[in-house]
């Protein structure tokens, strides 16, 4: 028995598959109290007006980490490989065995660092393909597959700018012609990753740029170039949608992917469409007199009599605490604004102008209704965050319904 089978690892697969499996359960959100609901169609015309961006010879991996940024990993890389995807990214080696388990035979790239025995024996039995940042962790691999018959395709980090994974771009050579004399292992590609290529000011990512060029062009073998089979990536979304020479080979999009942008000048660059929204239900409504307070702290105070709507969501699930009475909703046709304390699994908001408001309506959290649309970037700005963490942020008690 190979000791990638241990109980640690077996315990993650089958918790994976048991969520998967709840969650295919649910038909349409009918009976849920909130929901996301992820729409196919836009998933696949972003991919598709990405892929128009690229020349022929750019491959697109999706990264589908953190859950897919909180779509759903499994549903939406099945999605984006119909639509034109050729790899996938993740972060960990789990993520990557859920795919597996879900039937996804696409390479894949898990982008953070292992170093374990057991999670280099999982990478070489579910076939995924690893980063390799360091030397050190290079030999790691090398030694733990010293019985395999095949090397492991490996994918090297430099680290050009951005201070995180990766060796020196200074020390390319080097780490490159290491990693060529360890047996068990095959150089599938070098790649580093920007810090900055969302912000205006391209100072920064030209200087990365330019790094990352002067080390592959040391890195060359023999002055003749790479074999064919060695590929170049440095882009993610923003350098994607900013300029074609940062394509090379293949480039990683997450976020536009998604339907959002990385950045408000890269807007006009590309029509995305998002593909989350976020619904819940009204659970109880109820008319309070002026100078009534509302929910934990008493943060709102009625100013006035008022009818209140709770709805079926709360912190919980993933909306963040601190837009408690800065959000407004869509109910029906209308912007509603949020009143009191977010709670762990409700809110309320002040339906005072729906006097026909019933229990059961759907409330649109974030999505779009009619002229009026909410989305993620506005949650960030109100909270001075990024739209990232406002996606990644809503928890699995939510499924995610396909629309």
């Amino acid at each position: 028995m190979l000791s990638w089978e241990n109980a640690f690892l077996k315990t993650q697969a089958t918790e994976i598959l048991n969520q998967g499996s709840i969650e295919s359960d649910i038909v349409g959100g009918i009976c849920q109290r909130a929901w996301v609901e992820i729409n196919d169609r836009a998933l696949t015309y972003n991919v598709r007006e990405l892929k128009s961006l690229l020349s022929a010879k750019t491959k697109l991996m999706g990264v589908v980490k953190a859950d897919a940024y909180g779509h759903g990993a499994c549903k939406v890389s099945q999605s984006i490989l119909e639509a034109g995807a050729d790899w996938l990214a993740v972060a960990t080696v789990p993520e990557g065995i859920e795919l597996r388990l879900a039937g996804i035979e696409a390479p894949i790239l898990i982008l953070g660092a292992t170093d374990q025995p057991e999670q280099i024996q999982a990478i070489a039995h579910w076939e995924l393909q690893p980063t390799i940042g360091t030397p050190q962790q290079a030999l790691v691999f090398s030694e733990t597959l010293s019985y395999y018959t095949e090397a492991m395709p490996v994918h090297l980090k430099l680290d050009t700018g951005m201070s995180r994974l990766g060796t020196s771009w200074q020390q390319a050579v080097e780490f490159v012609k290491f990693v060529q004399g360890l047996p068990n292992l095959k150089i599938a590609s070098i790649y580093s990753h920007l810090a900055t290529a969302d912000e205006s000011d391209q100072t920064v990512m030209r200087q990365q740029h330019q790094r990352f060029q002067e080390a592959i062009g040391l890195c060359c073998i023999d002055g003749k170039g790479f074999p064919g089979d060695i590929r170049l990536h440095l882009a993610n979304s923003a350098a994607t949608l900013t300029d074609s020479a940062l394509h090379y080979d293949m480039v990683r999009v997450g976020l536009a992917i998604y339907g959002l942008y990385p950045a408000p000048h890269l807007q006009e660059k590309i029509k995305l469409k998002p593909a989350m929204e976020v619904k819940a239900r009204v659970t109880q409504v109820k008319t309070i007199e002026a100078g009534t307070g509302v929910s934990y702290g008493y943060k709102f105070i009625a100013p006035k009599q008022m009818r209140l709507a709770v709805v079926g969501i709360g912190y919980a699930d993933g909306i963040p605490r601190n837009l408690s009475n800065k959000m407004k909703v869509i109910v029906r046709d209308r912007l509603i604004r949020q009143v009191g304390a977010i709670t762990m699994d409700q809110l309320m908001l002040d339906v005072s102008d729906i006097a026909d408001l019933e229990t059961g309506e759907v409330v649109t959290l974030l999505g779009q209704v009619g002229e009026h649309r909410i989305s993620a970037e506005d949650w960030a700005n109100t909270l001075g965050t990024i739209s990232w963490e406002i996606l990644c942020g809503f928890k699995h008690r939510l499924p995610r319904v396909g629309v």
